[in-house]
């Protein structure tokens, strides 16, 4: 069946006014704004429960998430400075309880919750997220037990984080001054409670950043610690920051979190985990006059050893003494052999006494003066032919009888040829009685040749 109003008035390829339409057409940003201020005037302040999906967080800071049940889904958005707020880490899967306000996003035409403050939806959503965030952090190996440090035996400096104005840090005080006085640093924060871990976990940074010398050393050990709560008061030794500290930190760590029922992630990342702040003391350091007993029991043992060992040494010495030789009979060959080198010795200076006698005998003969006086002789008569013939070479002596010796006058080398006079230039010429330069004529005078003496005539 056709509408009358179709009927009246079909469709038109451009739109015109109508009869009795006095209504212009909206955009459709005036429709959205409309729609807007009209869910927000409805649903200005509302609480949704619901379970977190798809949960991301903006370089800006704000975060985006939908909120879902088993029925229908929300899109939800929280602001960067309420999103700071949130006293826990949001993950998905996790049931929240959010208040804000219904909005609308004009952009994609979706209505979403704007988001002012969120909370777990009872306990049982906090053990979700515990045993969540516990799983995670176990698959990353951060409880792994072969990352456990042992404690030290006497730390010299022990650091506790905690508030300082509650019962734990004087119960840690008290229980380490009774045991074993020892050097404490207090680094004081928030033990619950908005900004609580991210002071826990700067503290444990802290302590584990300081100098291992100096005044203000680093501690040999640190103690998390807090008294008893709720799940919910505890809370803030369950976050990641907390957790990767304290199993980041590289001094040991013994977490006193809560009573002994009470369990926190911060307790698995420890190094040891102590029931009460009290007992956390207690393992610390040990008892100083437990230690002061024991080095003394130990003393009296090491002296009875000591002496018992010197009784025994003296039992064996006194049994060796009983069994050993008597010192007689033990060097009485010794003496013996002695007294028989001792005569041989004599008699063997006697002989070389007696050789060497005879040696200088005959020594001594051959040092007679008769002797003497002939070897001196020959001797004599040796040096005069010497000397004879020393004379007969001697060039020198040539020159008494008339003849020259030529020299180079540069080098005074003797030239002994006409060929080395004329390449010598200047020459000194030798007589018997003084020196004469002269200078060689480069000429080609023949050689010097004796002439024949004239044949006298027989006719």
């Amino acid at each position: 069946m056709s509408d009358p109003f179709d009927d009246q008035f079909p469709p038109r390829l451009v739109a015109e006014g109508r009869e009795g339409d006095n209504a212009a057409p909206l955009s459709v940003g005036e429709l959205s704004m409309k729609l807007k201020r009209m869910v927000e005037g409805e649903f200005g302040h509302v609480r949704l429960r619901g379970e977190i999906s798809g949960f991301k967080r903006a370089a800006s800071g704000h975060a985006y998430l939908c909120l879902k049940d088993a029925d229908a889904v929300i899109d939800a958005v929280m602001w960067r400075g309420q999103a700071a707020l949130v006293p826990f880490s949001p993950q998905d899967g996790i049931e929240v309880v959010a208040t804000g306000k219904l909005t609308t996003y004009p952009g994609r035409s979706k209505y979403q919750i704007v988001i002012e403050r969120m909370e777990l939806a009872g306990e049982g959503a906090l053990m979700a997220l515990f045993e969540k965030l516990k799983a995670q952090l176990a698959g990353e190996g951060l409880f792994d037990p072969a990352r456990k440090k042992k404690l030290p035996f006497a730390p010299r400096t022990i650091g506790v984080v905690t508030s300082p104005t509650g019962a734990v840090i004087r119960d840690i005080l008290h229980r380490l001054e009774d045991r074993f006085p020892t050097h404490v640093l207090v680094w004081p924060v928030k033990v619950q409670g908005d900004g609580a871990a991210q002071e826990v976990a700067a503290a444990v940074r802290g302590f584990d950043a300081m100098p291992d010398e100096g005044a203000a050393r680093r501690p040999d050990l640190v103690i998390v610690a807090r008294g008893g709560g709720s799940i919910e008061d505890l809370w803030a030794f369950n976050e990641e920051a907390v957790v990767r500290a304290v199993a980041g930190c590289s001094i040991p760590v013994i977490s006193a979190v809560g009573h002994e029922t009470d369990t926190t992630l911060c307790d698995y990342a420890a190094d040891i985990r102590a029931p009460t702040p009290t007992a956390a003391a207690e393992m610390a350091v040990p008892v100083r006059a437990e230690l002061a007993n024991g080095i003394a029991t130990l003393g009296l043992r090491a002296e009875r050893c000591a002496r018992r060992y010197h009784e025994r040494g003296g039992e064996r010495l006194q049994a060796l003494v009983r069994v050993l030789p008597r010192r007689d009979a033990l060097l009485g060959p010794q003496r013996q052999k002695a007294d028989d080198m001792g005569a041989r010795l004599d008699r063997a200076l006697e002989r070389r006494v007696t050789v060497a006698r005879g040696v200088l005998d005959r020594a001594a003969g051959a040092l007679r003066p008769a002797v003497l006086e002939r070897k001196l002789e020959t001797l004599h008569h040796r040096l005069d032919g010497f000397r004879k013939l020393l004379d007969a070479v001697n060039p020198d002596n040539l020159l008494q009888r008339g003849y020259v010796r030529v020299g180079a006058k540069a080098s005074g080398k003797v030239i002994a040829s006409a060929a080395d006079a004329r390449a010598a230039g200047a020459v000194t010429l030798h007589f018997r009685d003084g020196v004469v330069d002269a200078r060689v004529e480069r000429g080609g005078a023949k050689p010097y040749a004796p002439s024949k003496p004239e044949q006298p005539d027989l006719f």
